[in-house]
């Protein structure tokens, strides 16, 4: 099966309308596709969230039923998001009919675990608009850095030949080049994973590990109310290497605090996903692995329907 721009662009209209107020994850993962939305289709930075606290400039309170959620699983069917995580048990969530998602298009839940989408939220709207990346240089470092793709280039390589067959008309040779060698691994190593660190851009590892030299991935997730530098720095590494013009940090008016929490899959399959949602008042999720789904809920959006 391959999946067409054009049906995307007829059932999600606002992916190639200018000038959206969004919300980004609360990692360098959001940051990269900010940058890129911002650049590409002018689209306003509003706030964050990292599935525990919602930060809210007041665009983002104006215009919060037109919000879009960047590289983010929200259940209200009022919001729009666009994220490329495996949301399925063995159907759509009905508060996702207005959510873009690969996977979903694609026909792909928890089932088919080792067949969902290998790729960034990043790659995915890089495809969905054309956007064609040839250079051999840090931006494409920085490019496959967004959810550590390359070491999934490296790791699942036939998962990655079907979404690229699925994903056509896209220069995924230059994006797969040279990936699967000593010398990439070296390059992340010795200059881009540095660079991140020295302007404080990582927090953490995350759980994959490169083929060759055996590193560890990195990660990079921030908290808005003092990590603002992190934040501008990032967006200026992407302006100086991808071009791409940096948005205007959000001045943050609100902050909304949630809960979150880990529900084993078994346990949610007793009495579906939707009678789930709705019993708990579920804002977002993201099932992270074959028997884990995270939830988080607000009591300020337990009234939203989903």
């Amino acid at each position: 099966m391959q999946i067409k721009r054009k049906n995307i662009f007829k059932q999600y209209k606002w992916l190639k309308e200018k000038n959206k107020f969004f919300i980004i994850s609360a990692d360098y993962d959001g940051l990269i596709c900010a940058a890129f939305l911002h650049h590409h289709l002018n689209w306003k930075l509003s706030g964050y969230y990292d599935y525990n606290s919602i930060w809210l400039s007041n665009n983002a309170l104006k215009n919060k039923k037109d919000l879009i959620w960047v590289d983010l699983n929200i259940l209200p069917s009022s919001g729009k998001s666009i994220g490329s995580q495996i949301v399925s048990l063995n159907n759509n969530p009905i508060g996702l009919k207005t959510s873009c998602n690969p996977n979903i298009i694609n026909n792909i839940d928890l089932d088919k675990f080792n067949m969902k989408f290998p790729f960034s939220t990043l790659l995915f709207l890089m495809w969905l608009h054309k956007i064609n990346y040839s250079k051999q240089d840090i931006g494409k470092l920085l490019i496959l850095h967004s959810d550590n793709s390359w070491m999934k280039i490296q790791k699942y390589t036939n998962n990655i030949d079907t979404w690229i067959n699925t994903l056509n008309d896209f220069n995924w040779d230059y994006i797969k080049k040279n990936i699967n060698t000593i010398d990439y691994e070296m390059k992340v190593d010795q200059f881009l994973y540095p660079k991140l660190i020295h302007i404080g851009a990582v927090s953490g590892f995350s759980k994959l590990t490169s083929k060759y030299l055996k590193i560890k991935s990195r990660e990079c997730k921030f908290n808005p109310d003092w990590d603002s530098d992190i934040i501008l720095k990032l967006f200026n590494l992407f302006a100086e290497n991808l071009n791409w013009t940096p948005p205007q940090l959000p001045e943050v008016i609100k902050r909304i605090e949630g809960k979150k929490y880990t529900k084993n899959i078994n346990d949610i399959n007793k009495i579906g996903l939707d009678n789930f949602f709705r019993s708990h008042k579920v804002f977002s999720y993201a099932i992270t692995s074959p028997k884990t789904l995270k939830y988080t809920i607000f009591n300020k959006f337990s009234n939203a329907k989903s």
